[in-house]
């Protein structure tokens, strides 16, 4: 259920060890919160735009390839080619702005070179812990390495606060990447501290012709694995085993969920009222073809910081418009990436789960557009240069099931964020149903949710086998 990243993931190991497999997907596409959408012309991704800890995608295609016949190899199929950008991106911070990794004549570099040489090389333990079962016992020198690094200070706060040798504003750089788990530094794991680390080290990539071609490759492994893929189909309950839409019922040995948690739970108990705790982060993501290129000088990748971050994690956690927010600027030329002839801008405005529906007349949204419009370098708002353009906000992502289009749901406790993670995959009470997707695995982007269908699918082949 549900053709996101996850689900198809989950679909092709499975329909490749071969199980006769159906996919429903409620939509008329697939990739969940990933899918691809045209602006005059000028194709454009939404969701994730970069890949990281590319060996995640590596053990995918091992493992496909593991379960099958040898008729073809994963990576034929997949047909995904990944190409590395030159940095992790440009950051802009209380008018600093330096790249990562941090180049030599930044006065930070110093301090980088001693952090990255702390958490640079620990991509493979990272990749080791996001793709095996954390009952398995030859994940211990991964997580051990992890814990001696780390110390006694668990979360990513108190773990950066502790590195007083660091400037504050590289410790706030390094920080606000929490945030790619929807939630504050204080509520993240420590591990996420080493993520600027590794991906500088290990780089960040994107695919040939946009992010949407993940989605793609996931899609070629399953229908080649055996997967009926039926989109279109909404679920509308499930009850042992069954699951029904509106065109049939549909009877399994096993329904594995790649929904949002709390649609799942909806359908599990139809008319039982959610009340959710706190809540992840949500978006307000603008899309636009542009009528012009953007000045020289204009990062691929930008990333505009709040000059109060404290407060942006205290306004999202209360569930207000921050005064200032933290954004991402995804720009590409023509021809860079996507096969487009024209350029083309996405602005990704952090934002609470409120569930509003948002314009460019919003006053939150004008404010941090006008704002980031400056930080990269832009001497009229980023909104002169738009062609066509569409938003996706908070009440479109709600729409996938995510209470007030929370993108991970509801927040947990950061020591929840590993092996005792909540929803666990397989549901004790309903040893039928399993998980797979982002509000298991949150944060992380594309390698978590991966490497968590993985790690269930593995699971939901032994059950079977039994």
């Amino acid at each position: 259920m549900g053709g996101g990243i996850g689900g198809l993931a989950a679909a092709a190991l499975l329909g490749r060890a071969g199980h006769r497999v159906t996919l429903l997907e409620g939509a008329d596409y697939l990739g969940g919160k990933s899918r691809r959408i045209e602006l005059d012309g000028q194709r454009m991704d939404t969701g994730p735009s970069l890949v990281t800890f590319p060996g995640v995608w590596d053990e995918l295609l091992g493992r496909w390839d593991a379960l099958g016949d040898g008729d073809a190899s994963a990576a034929e199929v997949a047909g995904l080619k990944l190409r590395r950008m030159d940095e992790v991106g440009k950051y802009y911070f209380r008018g600093e702005v330096v790249a990562l990794p941090v180049p030599e004549e930044h006065p930070w570099r110093g301090a980088w070179e001693r952090f990255a040489g702390l958490h640079g090389g620990l991509g493979p333990e990272v990749t080791r812990l996001l793709t095996a079962d954390p009952l398995d016992r030859q994940t211990l020198p991964a997580l051990g390495r992890l814990l001696r690094t780390y110390g006694p200070r668990l979360t990513t706060r108190s773990y950066l606060d502790g590195l007083e040798w660091l400037p504050d504003g590289l410790r706030e750089v390094i920080a606000i990447h929490a945030l790619n788990a929807g939630v504050s530094p204080s509520r993240t794991p420590a591990l996420y501290a080493s993520m600027p680390a590794i991906m500088a080290h290990d780089g960040v990539w994107t695919p040939e012709g946009g992010v949407y071609e993940v989605v793609l490759a996931l899609e070629r492994l399953a229908r080649h694995a055996g997967v009926e893929v039926r989109t279109g189909e909404s679920a509308y309950g499930i009850w042992e085993g069954k699951v029904v839409t509106r065109s049939r019922e549909y009877e399994a040995d096993a329904v594995v969920s790649g929904l949002d948690d709390g649609r799942l739970e909806g359908l599990l108990a139809p008319g039982k009222r959610q009340t959710p705790g706190k809540l992840s982060c949500s978006g307000v993501a603008v899309y636009a073809a542009l009528r012009e290129e953007l000045p020289a000088g204009v990062p691929t990748h930008g990333v505009v910081l709040p000059s109060n971050p404290e407060g942006l994690y205290r306004s999202l956690e209360a569930g207000e418009e921050p005064e200032e927010t933290m954004a991402f600027a995804n720009y590409y030329r023509p021809g860079e990436v996507y096969p487009n002839d024209r350029a083309t801008l996405a602005l990704l405005l952090t934002a609470p789960a409120n569930g509003r529906e948002y314009g460019l007349e919003d006053s939150f949204v004008q404010r941090e557009v006008e704002r980031v419009s400056r930080e990269i370098g832009l001497d009229k708002p980023a909104t002169a240069y738009f062609g066509e353009y569409k938003i996706l906000h908070p009440r479109y992502f709600g729409e996938w099931g995510s209470m007030g289009g929370a993108l991970y749901g509801e927040v947990r406790p950061f020591w929840r964020s590993g092996p005792l993670h909540r929803p666990r995959y397989n549901d004790r009470r309903r040893p039928w149903l399993w998980r797979v997707g982002a509000s298991v695995h949150p944060g992380g982007g594309i390698p978590a949710v991966l490497g968590g269908a993985m790690i269930s699918t593995g699971r939901l082949l032994q059950h079977l086998g039994k």
